[in-house]
């Protein structure tokens, strides 16, 4: 257990003290434990070898995710990241500044569950190929019950790397595919999307962030313009669209001219790419993981794809995204319900549990 970890371990309460507080506390309870549903589903959707494997695994992110990660999750939410943009000295060098508390939920996920790799290559967890999605969402459906931005990010490094593998050059896929699956933490390619821009939001046919040719740049390309919301925005990797120019160097309008591109954080040779956090986001969600406004000043960039698919192959990411966000909030439902369930069976009134209470018994099952 990291310093981190300890110092959010939770303090649990002696029976006297519980005995004697009108409201019980389930802090430090198993989530896994607590949810009979998702044990009994579990063996309909994985093979029994497979669930055998995960069986600890499962526990084990059920008791981390009532417990300590559950502090470090409040911890971190309460100390939002922060942005600078010199060094002490002078030099121009971005750095997003996360709490210790988010740090350690970013190695519990990426790290010791492998949670953006499973889905992509054998050896998490001694399985020795690719889990189904089922089993890399039965532990993200845990762990979003303690923190729900972090999972944000995650989502994002799956799913960049399945649009890279989908999509990419294979000599592309080659040489990013290594970090964004790692499970050494200090090796780890993060991803993000950076497509949202303010006169394009939902309509992506009015992105107006420019892709020019140029065979100096690492990738073939440079990227310049503004993204106005982008999750995520120091990771390493990220999935951008822009607007390419026809052969007379005019922006080709609507759909066909947005084409995707891989753009890296920091370029082979160890420089900065060309491309600046502008500010982060004061969001009233998910303030553990920043979000920021990002400007491209020539940045280079990679290419995936066909040109002018860029709508319809960023829509690949998207949709596993989408996906990942239907787990979270089935995720945040059931965590809420959990509590719900737990206050009523423990807390009286009137000389009865609530659970005896006709209403609350009504609302529990609505």
């Amino acid at each position: 257990m990291t310093s981190a970890m300890r110092h959010a371990a939770p303090q649990v309460q002696s029976a006297a003290s519980q005995d004697s507080h009108p409201v019980p506390d389930r802090q430090g309870g198993s989530l896994y434990a607590a949810d009979p549903e998702l044990r009994a589903l579990l063996p309909l959707y994985l093979p029994a070898d497979l669930l055998n494997l995960l069986q600890p695994h499962l526990e084990r992110m059920g008791e981390l995710a009532g417990g300590v990660l559950d502090e470090l999750a409040l911890i971190a939410d309460q100390n939002p990241p922060t942005l600078t943009h010199r060094t002490r000295s002078g030099i121009d060098q971005q750095r997003v500044h996360k709490h210790p508390a988010y740090v350690e939920l970013e190695r519990v996920a990426f790290s010791e569950f492998g949670l953006a790799a499973v889905s992509h290559r054998g050896g998490v967890f001694g399985w020795d190929k690719p889990m189904p999605p089922a089993a890399k969402y039965a532990l993200t459906y845990m762990l979003v019950q303690a923190e729900f931005g972090l999972c944000c990010p995650l989502s994002m490094t799956d799913s960049l790397t399945r649009t890279l593998r989908k999509f990419g050059d294979p000599a592309l896929v080659e040489k990013f595919l290594p970090n964004l699956t790692t499970q050494v933490f200090e090796d780890l390619y993060q991803g993000a999307m950076f497509m949202t821009e303010q006169g394009a939001g939902s309509d992506v046919a009015a992105t107006a962030t420019r892709a020019v040719r140029d065979p100096q740049a690492e990738g073939g390309w440079r990227l310049s313009g503004d993204k106005w919301f982008c999750s995520n925005p120091d990771a390493a990797l990220a999935m951008v669209l822009a607007r390419v120019e026809d052969e007379s160097g005019n922006a080709v309008p609507g759909h066909k001219g947005v084409s995707l591109f891989l753009l890296p954080r920091t370029l082979s040779d160890g420089s900065t790419n060309q491309y600046r956090i502008i500010r982060l986001k004061d969001k009233l969600g998910t303030r553990s993981m920043a979000s920021g406004e990002i400007r491209l000043e020539g940045a280079s960039a990679y290419l995936v794809g066909e040109l002018g698919r860029g709508f319809v192959q960023m829509a690949d990411m998207i949709n596993n995204s989408r996906l990942s966000n239907g787990v979270r909030a089935a995720g945040l439902m059931r965590r809420a319900l959990t509590e719900g369930l737990f206050i009523a069976h423990e807390r009286k009134a009137f000389g009865k549990r609530l659970e005896d209470m006709p209403l609350m018994r009504r609302q529990l099952l609505s």
